[in-house]
């Protein structure tokens, strides 16, 4: 196995990288080359990069682990934790452990900690590293960071009621009764197509805003202008979407939905505080979700956040952890 060192994504490639992450164990559009390269772009533009890939025998990629320097000694996965909800070395599936151990021997000497967030549970690197690790001479931790809340999907609306307690099932029923009740012109859509998206990024951004306390702060121009580059590039390849609940008065709610393999996630939203009677956001929600069964999807992944109005729809929680490379007691 060959490992190089690059200090650009380019001298890597689209359509390498692409190819890579089509044959890896997790393929969320976090670890995309728009995502990747739009948050360079954004948030690391004059970030020393260490871009590290892994060949076999034939020359043909195997593993890529994109890094930048967050402080001298610390290098950090790309993506970053506030805005990626799911990270991770691009390896391909069943592989792993041969990527890592390539890797880990290639930093033999390399003093620096490497800092990878946001990994699945389900992630060999969760599992090998920490084993793996003290025979390279290194030492490697995983702890939990978050929680994802994810729903397996049935195959239709009732069924999945079903599967509900009571008391969750009938506010998901309540809740659009009522709104149909006292807001009768309320009319929901969803946005696919890049433009007719970009129409609306405005009404999204101000919920967002709105919406409570810290957001406003998240969503500072550099933050609106990476959603605006990313999440474009994104739906035209049909892996993100826009949704919205809107009154005649205005949007009241809107939700960001990233799609990929057989997966709808609800990567962020936004409501209108003087709204909140009508309980916007739940009502969305439910079309959201009731549109992803309809549509065939396996799974509905609330991501990151373990935030109340979510469990109500009955998730399961799965870890995400951080991991920690760094090298081991008594090394030199």
């Amino acid at each position: 196995m060959k490992v190089a060192l690059h200090h650009r994504l380019e001298a890597v490639g689209r359509t390498a990288w692409e190819d890579l992450r089509a044959d890896a164990l997790v393929r969320t559009p976090f670890l995309s080359w728009t995502w990747q390269t739009e948050w360079i772009h954004a948030f690391a533009p004059d970030r020393r990069l260490e871009i590290r890939t892994v060949s076999d025998a034939d020359g043909s990629l195997v593993g890529a682990l994109p890094l930048f320097e967050a402080s001298p000694g610390l290098q950090r996965i790309v993506g970053g934790a506030d805005v990626s909800d799911y990270l991770d070395v691009l390896a391909v599936a069943g592989r792993e452990d041969e990527v890592w151990t390539a890797l880990l021997q290639a930093r033999a000497a390399d003093r620096d900690v490497w800092q990878l967030h946001a990994v699945p549970a389900a992630s060999p690197t969760v599992s090998v590293l920490p084993a793996l690790a003290p025979t390279c001479g290194l030492s490697a931790s995983a702890t939990v960071e978050e929680r994802c809340p994810v729903l397996d999907l049935p195959a239709s609306w009732d069924e999945y009621l079903v599967t509900l307690p009571s008391k969750h099932r009938h506010e998901l029923q309540r809740k659009p009764r009522r709104l149909r009740r006292e807001a009768p012109d309320a009319r929901v859509s969803v946005i696919r197509r890049r433009q007719e998206i970009e129409t609306r990024f405005g009404d999204f951004f101000d919920l967002h805003r709105r919406s409570r306390v810290g957001k406003e702060r998240f969503m500072d121009a550099r933050m609106e202008k990476f959603f605006r580059r990313v999440l474009g590039d994104l739906a035209d390849a049909g892996g993100a979407a826009l949704w919205f609940l809107d009154l005649p008065s205005g949007p009241a709610a809107a939700f960001v939905v990233l799609e990929w393999e057989h997966t709808v996630g609800l990567y962020n939203s936004g409501f209108h505080p003087d709204r909140a009677t009508l309980a916007p956001g739940v009502v969305l929600l439910v079309h959201v979700v009731e549109d992803a069964i309809l549509r065939g999807k396996r799974r509905f992944d609330f991501l990151r956040g373990e935030e109340r109005y979510k469990y109500e729809f009955g998730p399961t929680a799965e870890e995400v952890f951080g991991v920690r490379i760094e090298p081991g007691q008594g090394s030199e």
